[in-house]
């Protein structure tokens, strides 16, 4: 249940992230929109893209509406054998890393992202995998909630992608139940659908 002191937590780590430098924010406008060198994308409405070498990991973009902490869709455009699925710090004291690997299973990708989205504590729950056709290719769509540790805010998420000549390519979308993931839901649903991979 999203509160005022919940909204408040929110607006407070949107300002951080905005202070912590090496951050900008581009537009992406409406239209048909190439990302990467095979993924071919068309929005109804224009999104902000997050730049920042903290967020995301190789061949991935990071979208918001209303800002980060609050919706968030991740747009994977061809990773590769071996790449992580998220932003991976320097250091031995990182955290476990989750990789992709182009001979693995819709059920092994999902829990890649499940492990990514549970790093900080969060709880994870799988609603739906199923088989579904993603960017003119045999792929999957998965759906899942979570509950994040940081506020306790309850997120709905859904993600449809495919393994395509070795690469993950792969839309995944998540916001607070109440209000925010119904606001934006269908035209993300839209962005999935429009999705095509060049040969």
């Amino acid at each position: 249940m999203i509160t005022i002191t919940n909204l408040k937590r929110i607006a407070i780590a949107a300002i951080l992230i905005a202070l912590t430098g090496c951050v900008s924010v581009t537009k992406v406008d409406s239209g048909d929109r190439a990302v990467g060198e095979r993924l071919q994308l068309h929005l109804d409405g224009a999104w902000n893209q997050i730049n920042a070498p903290s967020v995301v990991g190789p061949n991935c973009q990071s979208w918001t509406m209303e800002g980060l902490t609050v919706d968030q869709i991740l747009v994977y455009s061809g990773l590769k054998n071996d790449e992580p699925i998220h932003y991976q710090a320097g250091g031995s004291s990182e955290k476990k890393v989750f990789k992709f690997h182009s001979n693995m299973q819709p059920e092994q990708i999902v829990a890649l992202y499940e492990g990514m989205l549970t790093r900080d504590g969060s709880t994870f729950t799988l609603k739906k995998l199923e088989p579904a056709m993603f960017g003119g290719v045999k792929g999957f769509h998965f759906e899942y909630t979570l509950v994040r540790k940081t506020d306790n805010v309850q997120i709905s998420g859904t993600g449809s992608g495919a393994v395509s000549k070795g690469e993950l390519f792969a839309i995944v979308y998540q916001a607070p139940q109440l209000v925010f993931y119904p606001r934006h839901q269908a035209r993300v649903a839209h962005i999935i659908q429009s999705a095509r991979l060049k040969a």
